[in-house]
Formats: structure tokens, C-alpha cells, sequence
């Protein structure tokens, strides 16, 4: 009975909402126009697609797989830690001060803490400030790995960049400065792919270490996934974000 009310209730929401009325105006077309009716169909029919876990699922599957997480990464002789910024907030609350990372960045966060706990390496936190009502993603990051312990020696930061390709840029630069050239790469899986290949492009090879994973790996078919949902959206967005991204830093190396 959860699951039903569940899927009864994306279709009076959003996005759910707006596909119904999709399909009644579908229907209405064809009296005036087939052809104009057949496209609004097709339209309507890749939007639902969309929406639906059972398609976000296969579609960032796909692009999380790329990179695994090192089994034994202690064995790898990783001699630092770079973890990309995600996303800021500047003026909100937090327990030891004002400003908070967002959620994907709190993760890849947690992962570069229990990676320095193994390594002891410095850690390179690299991401600024994106727009000017956001925070210092390395400066708010770097307080809160402070709070948590530790060293101010052990952690760099890259204050400057405010996408993929400058991370990498300005990263690589602060790594030859400190002569460290075996780095470990933090990033969510779905951004992995693309942040390597900005580093590859600066000539830094780095050990990916990819987390905050969206989807299982062996998923499983329930209904629900077919109900939509703007969470599934959002996940195809991404999806198709990075695919093009990924094609400009190719082609265009930026």
C-alpha cells in the first residue's frame, strides 16, 4: 500500500503533473493536427522517460562505473589528497561557525577524512567561490577538517577556481609547488570521468578515488521506478550535463 501511494502521488505532483497534462493535450491535437498531436506525443513520452527512476538509474549507472575505489589504496604511494568543491553556502549556521558545505561535497569531504586517517598525506581542498552569494567552498571545508582534527600543515587550499577545468589547472599548479606528484582524486562517481580527464590534461596523473554514489550497482525492477519523480529528472540532467562536458573538455580542453 506504501509503494501505491507513492506512485498515486507523483501524478498529481510535479513533474508528474504536468505529464498528464501533456498527454490530455495530445489528445486534443489530433482533431486539429496528427502531425502536431504524433510530436507533442513523442515529446511527452521522452519527458515521462525522463523522469523515471528506472531510466535515471541505468543512465548514471553507466557513468558511476567508470572508476572503482581502490581496494587497497595505502599500497598505491599516494603522497596527497585532492578533493573538488561541490557547492557552498556562505551564510548559514554551522556548529563551529558560519557557512556549510552542500550535500555532495559533504561527502566527498567525509571520504577525504577517512582517506587522510589511512594516508596521512596533506590534503589539496580545491574549489572557490562560484557566485556571489555563495561561500568559499575550500575555506569552508578546510575549518571544518580542522574541527575534526586535523593538522593546519596538512591541509592546502585552492581558493580560486570555479569549475572542473580550473580545478584542475590551479590545482596542478599548487601540487608542483609542494613537489607532490602522486595524488589522490575525491569527486562524486558521476563527476569522476570528467575530472580525470582535466587533470590527464594539465599532465597530473592521479588516483581516482570516486564517492557519494547515486545508485546501486545491482539494481533491482519495481514499479515505482516508473512513477516520475523530479529527483530522476534531476539525476538524467546530470547525466546529460557531464556527457557534454565531458565531449567540450575533449574537443576543446576547457
Amino acid at each position: 500500500m506504501v509503494y501505491f501511494l507513492k506512485f498515486g502521488a507523483s501524478w498529481i505532483l510535479p513533474p508528474g503533473i504536468f505529464i498528464i497534462c501533456m498527454i490530455f493535450l495530445t489528445f486534443k491535437l489530433f482533431k486539429h493536427s496528427v502531425r502536431l498531436a504524433i510530436f507533442t506525443g513523442i515529446l511527452t513520452m521522452c519527458f515521462y522517460l525522463l523522469c523515471t527512476g528506472l531510466v535515471s538509474e541505468s543512465l548514471m549507472g553507466r557513468l558511476e562505473s567508470v572508476y572503482s575505489p581502490p581496494e587497497n589504496v595505502k599500497t598505491l604511494g599516494a603522497d596527497s589528497i585532492i578533493m573538488l568543491g561541490g557547492g557552498a553556502i556562505n551564510d548559514v549556521p554551522d556548529v563551529d561557525g558560519e557557512g556549510a558545505i552542500c550535500s555532495s561535497p559533504a561527502s566527498r569531504l567525509l571520504t577525504t577524512f577517512r582517506l587522510y586517517k589511512i594516508l596521512g598525506v596533506p590534503i589539496l581542498l580545491s574549489g572557490g567561490q562560484v557566485y556571489e552569494d555563495s561561500g568559499q567552498e575550500a575555506v569552508i571545508a578546510a575549518r571544518i577538517l580542522k574541527t575534526l582534527g586535523v593538522p593546519p600543515d596538512k591541509i592546502l587550499t585552492e581558493t580560486s577556481s570555479v569549475n572542473t577545468t580550473q580545478n584542475a589547472k590551479f590545482s596542478a599548479e599548487i601540487l608542483r609547488e609542494n613537489n607532490l606528484k602522486r595524488p589522490v582524486l575525491v569527486t562524486s562517481a558521476f563527476h569522476m570521468r570528467r575530472s580525470v580527464l582535466n587533470f590527464e590534461n594539465q599532465d597530473v596523473k592521479v588516483i581516482p578515488y570516486p564517492t557519494d554514489f547515486i545508485v546501486t550497482q545491482n539494481p533491482k525492477f519495481h514499479y515505482t521506478k516508473l512513477r516520475p519523480t523530479a529527483e530522476s529528472l534531476f539525476q538524467n540532467t546530470i547525466f546529460m550535463q557531464e556527457i557534454l562536458r565531458t565531449f567540450v573538455t575533449r574537443v576543446f580542453g576547457i
